[in-house]
């Protein structure tokens, strides 16, 4: 595919549960955009799934994407198959158990087929420039978040 999209993202959230934040940044050959969002009363592991989930979203057409994440919670889903494991189980962990934040682990499985997406792994707080904004951006979402409920912000429209 010719077009590739990178995204950065990363979530936050102060106490787990609590405000909580996530932010992505997309590349696009000269194009970049940010988003972020909060949400009052969540956990961190949701935010990091919106993050992606809210980036991909974003896209207008099917494309390549590169994912660049920090969590090893949402990259281990697609990395080591667990989402696959999950719904042979019927939505059941390996022990049995529901599998936590599934309707966000639906919507990024729907748009994990939708797209070709390589998941990269970056680890957090090392100096990685995006990685270190999507950072601030959920921490402060999450700030505001605390203050004044759930929001969205999308920079100016994206396309690929």
């Amino acid at each position: 595919m010719q077009n590739s999209v990178i995204i950065y993202t990363d979530g936050s959230c102060l106490g787990n549960p609590g405000p909580g934040g996530y932010a992505a940044i997309l590349r696009y050959g000269a194009q970049s955009r940010e988003l972020w969002g909060g949400e009052k009363q969540t956990t961190n592991n949701r935010m990091e799934l919106t993050g992606a989930v809210r980036a991909l979203e974003q896209l207008s057409r099917r494309c390549r994407v590169d994912i660049y994440i920090d969590s090893q919670y949402v990259l281990n889903g697609f990395v080591k198959g667990w989402i696959a494991q999950w719904k042979k189980k019927g939505w059941q962990t390996a022990g049995n158990k529901p599998v936590k934040n599934k309707d966000l682990w639906e919507r990024l499985d729907k748009l994990n087929a939708q797209f070709e997406i390589l998941w990269h792994y970056v680890p957090g707080h090392q100096g990685q420039k995006e990685n270190e904004r999507c950072d601030e951006l959920a921490r402060k979402a999450a700030q505001k978040a605390g203050i004044e409920g759930d929001f969205f912000v999308l920079g100016e429209h994206f396309s690929c």
